[in-house]
C-alpha cells in the first residue's frame, strides 16, 4: 500500500547505523550560506507526497536547493507511512540509508509513522526533529530558521499532474484501518485558497489537477454543519466551482465513498466540462459479512446501485477502486463472493492489497488471521481477474475517441508515446517527443492486458 517518490533519491521499488546527530537549536545556525542543500523522500499516499511539495516549496524560499546526485544534502526531509508494517520498514530503511550517504546530514521526519511513534523515529540515524502533528510545521520550522511557508503549491516536481489536497482527516472506524488514529478530526481547505491553487498550478503548465484528500468525501463537513450557519458547501459544490476555471485542463477525483456519492453529487459530476469520468469508489471487500467485519457503511447492492446510477447520467465512466484480500476470517466463500462483486461492478482497475496485522486496529485482534499462502493466492486470483476486467474495459474504447496526457515516450515501442486518457486507461500511441506533456486526442484501435493502443484522431489505420 506504500509508494516511495522523491525529489532528489531514485525512486524505491513498491513490492546499517551511524551515529545520531544531536538535536540543533536552529538550522540557520548551521546553514549560514546561500548555498543550502536538500533531500527530499515520500512514501505513501498522494496526500503525503502534496505535503512534501509544500515543504520543499518552502525550503526552496529559504535558500535551500535540491542536492545534485553524488552531493551531500544539508538537510533530508522524510514523509512516513504506517498504512502498513511495510510502510514503517521502508520509512526506517530510507531513513539509515540517507544517514549514511549524506554525512553530517539533519533529517526532519514527518507523517503517519512520525505521529504513531515518534520515539522510535527519533532513534534513528540523524533524525534531529520528529513531527507528530502536521499542523505545527510551520512552528517547527520557524523555530529552525525556515519560514514563510506557502498557503499552497505552485508546481509538482518531476511530474506532469499536480495534486491538491483539499482536506485532511478521517472520522471513520473501518477495523483494519490506521490512519483515523494518526490523522483524527476533519479539516477542510476553504473553497478559494483551493481555487487560487488550482488556477496558479494551470497557469504554471499542469492539465491535469487530481482532487485528494485523507477522506475527500468528508470535504466542507467539518466547516458547513452543525451550528456553523454556513450553508452546505460539500465535494460537489467545489468541484463545480474549480469547474468555472476556463481553460484546456482537466480535473480528476483521487477518490470516493461509495455512500457520499448522491443525487447532488452525480448531477455535478454530469455537468462538469472538466471533471474525468473517472471515478475510484473503494470496495475493500465484496462480501456483506466481510465488510461487517470491517465495519464498512454498505451494502453490495446499494454499492452497485450507486455505480449504475453514475452510469445512467455520465458517458461510460470508468471506475476503480482498491480491494482487501485475506481479511481475518475470510472464507473460500467470501472471497469468492469478492470475485463476483468486482465482476458486477465491471470495475476497470482493482488495486488488489493483501491483508497485513496493523497493531493498534481492531482487526489485529480478530481470530482466524489467514495464513500468508493462502492470502497469496486469492491476491493472484483477483489480479487476474482484474487483468480480465481491464481488457475488456479497453475494448470498449475501441473505436472511441479520448483526450491523452502524455507523460513519456514508449520503452518498447519507438517513435510511440505513453499517457493516460480521462478515464485513466493506459495508452499507447504514436507521436512526437515534443508532444509529452501535452494533450493528444486519439482514436483506440487495439486492447492489451496492461493498456489500450491508440492512433491520433484522423489518422488512418490499416
Amino acid at each position: 500500500m506504500s509508494s516511495t517518490s522523491s525529489l532528489s533519491l531514485p525512486i524505491l521499488n513498491e513490492n546499517e547505523s551511524t551515529e545520531i546527530v544531536p538535536f540543533a537549536t536552529g538550522l540557520s545556525q548551521q546553514f549560514d550560506g546561500t548555498d543550502k542543500t536538500c533531500r527530499l523522500v515520500t512514501l505513501g499516499c498522494k496526500v503525503n507526497q502534496y505535503e512534501t511539495q509544500l515543504v520543499y516549496e518552502t525550503l526552496q524560499k529559504n535558500g535551500f536547493r535540491e542536492a545534485r546526485d553524488g552531493e551531500n544534502a544539508d538537510l533530508c526531509v522524510v514523509n512516513t507511512c504506517t498504512v502498513t508494517h511495510t510502510g514503517d520498514s521502508k520509512s526506517r530503511q530510507v531513513i539509515r540509508q540517507l544517514a549514511r550517504k549524506n554525512p553530517g546530514t539533519r533529517t526532519l521526519v514527518m507523517g503517519c509513522y512520525a505521529t504513531r511513534d515518534p520515539q522510535e523515529l527519533t532513534e534513528l540515524p540523524g533524525v534531529f526533529e520528529v513531527v507528530t502533528d502536521k499542523r505545527e510545521l510551520p512552528d517547527i520550522l520557524q523555530r529552525h530558521g525556515i519560514h514563510d511557508m506557502p498557503n499552497g503549491i505552485s508546481q509538482f516536481e518531476g511530474r506532469r499532474r499536480a495534486y491538491v489536497k483539499v482536506q485532511d482527516g478521517c472520522i471513520l472506524k473501518c477495523t483494519y484501518c490506521i490512519i483515523p488514529q494518526v490523522r483524527p478530526g476533519l479539516q477542510s481547505r476553504s473553497p478559494q485558497d483551493i481555487e487560487d491553487e488550482v488556477r496558479r498550478l494551470i497557469d504554471n503548465g499542469y492539465l491535469e489537477i487530481v482532487i485528494t484528500g485523507v477522506h475527500v468525501g468528508h470535504y466542507g463537513v467539518d466547516t458547513t454543519r452543525g451550528k456553523s450557519g454556513k450553508p452546505p458547501f460539500r465535494l460537489w459544490h467545489l468541484f463545480e466551482k474549480l469547474d468555472k476555471i476556463p481553460g484546456n485542463w482537466r480535473m480528476r477525483l483521487s477518490s470516493i465513498e461509495a455512500v457520499e456519492v448522491n443525487d447532488d453529487f452525480i448531477s455535478a459530476a454530469a455537468n462538469c466540462e472538466h471533471l474525468c469520468p473517472q471515478f475510484h469508489p473503494a470496495l475493500q471487500s465484496g462480501s456483506e459479512t466481510v465488510l461487517r467485519r470491517m465495519r464498512r457503511r454498505y451494502s453490495i447492492a446499494r454499492f452497485l446501485e450507486k455505480l449504475e446510477k453514475m452510469r445512467e447520467r455520465l458517458e461510460h465512466p470508468a471506475f476503480t477502486t482498491d480491494v482487501i484480500v485475506g481479511f481475518p476470517g475470510e472464507t473460500d466463500e467470501e472471497f469468492e463472493e469478492t470475485l463476483q462483486s468486482c465482476r458486477d461492478a465491471r470495475f476497470m482497475k482493482v488495486h488488489v492489497f493483501p491483508y497485513s496485522v496493523r497493531k493498534g486496529t481492531k482487526a489485529a485482534e480478530f481470530a482466524k488471521q489467514l495464513p500468508p499462502p493462502v492470502i497469496k493466492e486469492r491476491v493472484a486470483r483477483l489480479g487476474e481477474l482484474e487483468r480480465e476486467l481491464a481488457m475488456e474495459f479497453y475494448r470498449e474504447r475501441i473505436g472511441q475517441t479520448s483526450q491523452v496526457l502524455v507523460e513519456r515516450e514508449s520503452q518498447r515501442r519507438p517513435g510511440w508515446l505513453q499517457g493516460t486518457d480521462e478515464r485513466y486507461v493506459p495508452v499507447e500511441l504514436p507521436g512526437k517527443k515534443s508532444d509529452i506533456g501535452s494533450f493528444l486526442q486519439a482514436e483506440g484501435v487495439e486492447a492489451f492486458r496492461d493498456h489500450l493502443s491508440a492512433i491520433q484522431s484522423g489518422q488512418h489505420h490499416d
